[in-house]
């Protein structure tokens, strides 16, 4: 069986929580080791039998208490509707960047409907709304990484349009948001490739 070619991604958010956690808890964090006892974070069931491969934060977290993560100095709130947009952008940015110069059916297929997916889910009835009006107008482009990244750019900048946002200049998105780097192509979108490509 081959390795989750999102592992390295994966990781990558799990070193990114840790911190956070970390720094929110005020807990020390061993930075030369994302895979101290201390961890806080695994992406990864207890019981996943590539856990150790995968996911290597998957420890022993009986010694973290929830009186321990709300630390007294600092309010925990809920995330706030701008951190979840940027955080969104920020995946689907991310997402484009590691889209594939000629996609199969299933990729094209799979971004549209994440797309769909966001404009019915996005846990802002009033953003979704408004991204559900966005693609109506303006229909998801994903025949390459190009017209993908650049169609996502266009629409991040309709959306910053209207909550009186500076937009971006779309010739800069590969700058701005290029690929992973990963080793052996491991950040590459896979997806599922059982049907030929277009």
């Amino acid at each position: 069986m081959t390795d989750n070619p999102l592992q390295h991604l994966f990781q990558q958010v799990s070193n990114c929580i840790q911190t956070h956690l970390a720094n929110f808890t005020g807990q020390p964090q061993n930075p030369s080791s994302s895979t101290s006892k201390n961890t806080v974070f695994s992406l990864s069931p207890p019981s996943s039998h590539l856990s150790s491969k995968i996911y290597p934060a998957n420890r022993d977290t009986s010694t973290v208490q929830p009186k321990d993560v709300l630390n007294k100095e600092k309010s925990a709130a809920p995330v706030t509707k701008e951190e979840l947009g940027r955080a969104t952008w920020t995946f689907l940015h991310t997402l484009a960047a590691q889209y594939p110069d000629h996609p199969t059916r299933q990729q094209k297929k799979d971004v549209k409907e994440l797309m769909a997916i966001l404009s019915r889910m996005y846990p802002c009835q009033g953003c979704a709304d408004h991204f559900k009006e966005v693609l109506r107008v303006n229909p998801v482009q994903v025949g390459s990484h190009a017209e993908f990244s650049q169609w996502l750019c266009h629409v991040h900048n309709i959306v910053n349009r209207s909550l009186g946002k500076l937009v971006f200049p779309c010739e800069r998105v590969d700058a701005r948001w290029g690929k992973l780097e990963c080793e052996q192509r491991a950040c590459d979108v896979q997806g599922t490739t059982n049907l030929d490509e277009d």
